[in-house]
């Protein structure tokens, strides 16, 4: 949001640099993230966070208010006129300019002189004539045979904007004489303000300057409520009907008869610009300038098009609830179809004309034909506003405030001072009264707070007298009995709670004004409380340390999904292996890409694979997460944490734990690796792998994790007919989806550490001939047993299929490490060892030594 300083001075008196206000409402929780600067100089202050600004500083000698008196035409060229500009100098200036907006005034002498701003020579200017920003020093030299030492400037030329399609002309006088320093008169400060929604009261001018009051402790000057009622009363001109004062709290309107509709005035134009609106005439522009002044968007109806819909009745306004099927035309020509929660405001017939808090309706607006305005100023619920501009993707200034909360009693400050400055700037009368619905009046807060509390909870020592000093300076309404501060809430607070809640936001507030750079540095004087261990924490940050020494880098996703989303992770017609369970859904979904919460981390995997596609050809990533499962009868969900892993592209870039073959691209054994790496690290017990049958993944490249006897999740390539549903057309793509609860629950803090060996080991190869249904895990496990106590590693080196093997059946080769400690084993001893290993393949696989 852009505050002007000007505005704001016009609230409350600031007598310090505009970068150390920016600092102290940085300080305070108003986020200034970028001052602009319009021809004034910046401030040098040590140690302040903003950089050092390029912009052009007028300069107060040669930048200065200018009155056109006279526009004489230029003898020798159509294109040029000559500006007779009296700058406060002996004499008065002529400036050769090609302005196309002094032409009407061509061959006049001007009895209202119009004001500009003359640059003199010497003076320092952005050229207007460049594409790219250049600075120019003005010099004398003739134009068409006219001598020109000075220029009339655009607002391009003075670092204002990119319009050069003019000079600058203003037709009002602007209350300052002809050679004062531009500086002083458009010269200024825009702060640009990035705002939490809890500061729903800083969404204006007023509510900044409301805050530098309190933060400055100055007196604050609040806008002009007061009207001037001079036509018939307002009474029986129009009917309010509220159908939900949940919804619509109030409904305040005002009545201004025989006005006109023109541009605004210049200085309300300027203001408007200030803030990034754009002026478009005075009825429009009073409702946009009241609600960037004071926080209250107001909406403008036609009246005498109110009084055509009703038929030539007293119109009847009703708000309530949309129905289906209703649709509405909004001011952008735009046929709308209503949802059943919007709030919209209706006419004698029932019908929408207008989408509360969000966009007015195309048949009631102003228009240049408007002479009776009916101005309404409402208060509505912001959760509804906030569902409304998403569901139509309606983003303004109003839906912003309203969705943020606005205070009902905004309404009737907002409509009167709407009101007045509409009959200023357009003319007419202001039928006498308000038309005021409201229901339910919000209640008034009301808090006790023991000085005791602030000591508790802040760790500083304020009396009781003090921190009334400094609420009251946030305009609070503080009385003090003894230690105890009995607290009124300013009815715009609405960040303010009740009870407890209230003394602690009372006693953010009380450090927040005091500022909580005061806050002292303190060493906790309590004993400090016993440490006690997390074990799954611990052991889940050592999974992260696990992996990331493996080269994996760790992603974090959104928990929210669409059930079409994982339903890509199935191949069509067959019958999912994804949990069987309702989703859990969101009541208000922010977009249409996350309405439930997931079942699974494969989704989110593949998503961001597919988007890092597009920039790496070699991805290792895993995530922590969790899943969601409805429970029965139960109002939370369960909540199962998750391991996702995946790997693709090639095995080797520049070194990793995959080996050196360059060509070759990761398969199924090097995500197995990095499992079973996992799992040692761990110290996990009773794991083993089991040929696993699950839809996402290709048929026999894939394993299933099992530990004690239950599954912990599978892993593998990705199913072929998935990878096309989901547009991956790269490499293959390793991944899986373990338990992470039920590895880390086997997980052994404790292990058994072995001493290095001392005797040299027999390393001997064997190759088993097996059928192809015998897996490698059951022919490692005769392998060990036949083995006994002297075998102490076993490792399966290579699979084989091919020539010189029967059809139906594989070569398993096993690296067989033979050691103890107690001797040097011998040849003979190994031999025995290793024949009773083959023997028991022969008598319980049917295996064969492979020749």
């Amino acid at each position: 949001m852009k505050i002007p300083l000007s505005w704001l001075r016009e609230f409350v008196e600031i007598d310090i640099p505009p970068e150390l206000l920016a600092e102290k409402l940085t300080a305070a929780g108003l986020e200034v993230a970028k001052i602009e600067y319009i021809g004034v100089p910046q401030a040098r202050v040590e140690g302040l966070r903003y950089p050092n600004s390029d912009h052009l500083v007028w300069d107060r000698s040669k930048l200065l208010l200018g009155a056109i008196r006279e526009v004489k035409p230029h003898p020798n060229a159509d294109r040029l006129v000559l500006a007779m500009v009296d700058y406060g100098g002996a004499e008065i200036e002529q400036c050769v300019t090609g302005a196309p907006n002094l032409f009407e005034f061509k061959g006049q002498t001007l009895d209202k002189p119009l004001y500009t701003i003359i640059a003199l020579e010497g003076a320092e200017v952005w050229d207007g004539h460049s594409d790219e920003p250049k600075r120019m020093i003005l010099k004398e030299k003739p134009l068409r045979g006219i001598p020109n030492r000075s220029m009339v400037c655009s607002e391009k030329e003075l670092g204002m904007s990119e319009s050069h399609d003019g000079i600058i002309l203003m037709r009002e006088d602007p209350g300052y004489a002809p050679g004062t320093p531009a500086q002083d008169v458009l010269g200024d400060v825009i702060f640009e303000i990035e705002l939490t929604p809890n500061l729903a009261r800083c969404y204006s001018v007023f509510g900044v300057a409301r805050e530098i009051a309190a933060l400055l402790d100055k007196p604050l000057k609040a806008p002009d409520y007061a009207v001037q009622e001079s036509g018939e009363p307002v009474s029986g001109t129009v009917e309010i009907t509220i159908t939900d004062s949940k919804l619509n709290p109030r409904f305040t309107a005002m009545l201004l008869r025989n006005t006109r509709i023109q541009p605004s005035p210049e200085w309300l134009q300027r203001r408007l610009q200030a803030v990034g609106q754009r002026p478009i005439n005075n009825i429009v522009d009073v409702t946009n300038y009241v609600m960037f002044e004071m926080g209250q968007p107001l909406h403008a109806f036609d009246y005498d098009r109110l009084i055509a819909h009703a038929g030539g009745k007293t119109p009847h306004l009703t708000t309530r609830l949309a129905r289906p099927g209703e649709t509405l035309k909004t001011l952008d020509g735009t046929v709308r179809e209503l949802t059943p929660k919007d709030i919209v405001i209706t006419d004698n017939s029932d019908t929408p004309i207008s989408l509360a808090a969000v966009m007015g309706g195309f048949d009631t607006e102003i228009s240049d034909d408007t002479t009776n305005v009916l101005l309404e100023a409402a208060n509505w619920e912001f959760i509804s506003i906030r569902r409304t501009t998403h569901a139509h993707k309606l983003f303004s200034e109003a839906g912003t405030r309203f969705s943020r909360g606005v205070h009902p009693s905004q309404a009737m400050l907002g409509v009167r001072r709407g009101i007045e400055l509409m009959r200023q700037t357009g003319g007419g009368a202001v039928a006498r009264g308000v038309i005021d619905v409201y229901p339910d009046p919000a209640p008034v807060i009301k808090i006790d707070l023991p000085e005791s509390e602030i000591r508790r909870i802040m760790g500083m020592d304020f009396s009781a007298s003090e921190a009334a000093a400094l609420l009251k300076r946030a305009a609070f309404e503080v009385t003090v009995e003894g230690e105890v501060m009995h607290v009124t809430v300013p009815d715009y607070r609405l960040d303010i709670g009740t009870g407890v809640v209230g003394q602690a936001d009372l006693i953010e507030e009380i450090a927040r004004i005091n500022g909580f750079e005061h806050i002292p540095v303190t060493i906790i004087t309590d004993e400090m409380p016993p440490q006690r261990p997390n074990p799954h924490l611990t052991l889940e940050e050592k999974t992260r340390d696990l992996l990331t020494q493996l080269g994996f880098r760790e992603q974090i996703s959104y928990r929210l999904t669409t059930p079409e989303a994982e339903a890509l992770l199935v191949p069509a017609g067959a019958e999912s292996s994804l949990p069987k369970v309702d989703y859990i859904r969101l009541a208000n979904p922010i977009t249409l890409d996350k309405t439930v919460l997931r079942h699974t981390l494969l989704s989110s995997l593949l998503g961001n694979a597919i988007e890092n596609a597009r920039y790496t050809n070699r991805q290792q990533v895993f995530e922590i997460g969790s899943i969601y499962l409805p429970r029965e009868g139960e109002v939370l969900p369960d909540e199962p944490r998750r391991l996702g892993i995946l790997i693709t592209g090639a095995r080797h870039i520049g070194g990793g734990w995959m080996g050196a073959d360059t060509d070759a691209v990761v398969d199924f054994f090097d995500l197995k690796g990095a499992v079973e790496h996992l799992l040692a690290g761990l110290h996990v017990e009773g794991a083993h792998f089991a040929r696993a049958e699950h839809t996402s993944y290709h048929p026999g490249r894939s394993a299933a994790l099992v530990i004690n006897g239950v599954n912990a999740g599978t892993f593998g390539e990705l199913h072929p007919l998935v990878a096309r549903a989901i547009g991956w057309e790269s490499d293959p793509v390793l991944l899986g989806e373990l338990d992470l609860d039920a590895i880390l629950n086997a997980a052994r803090p404790l292990f058994r550490l072995t001493p290095l060996p001392v005797t040299p080991p027999v390393l001997q190869d064997v190759a088993l001939v097996v059928n192809d249904t015998v897996s490698a895990e059951a022919v490692e496990q005769v392998i060990r047993k036949a083995g006994g106590d002297l075998l102490k590693g076993v490792r399966l080196f290579d699979v084989y299929t091919g020539d010189q093997i029967p059809a139906g059946h594989k070569s398993l080769a096993y690296a067989l490490t033979y050691q103890t400690d107690e001797r040097t084993l011998t040849d003979k001893e190994v031999a025995s060892v290793h024949a009773k290993i083959v023997k028991a393949a022969e008598r319980e696989l049917g295996a064969k030594l492979r020749a």
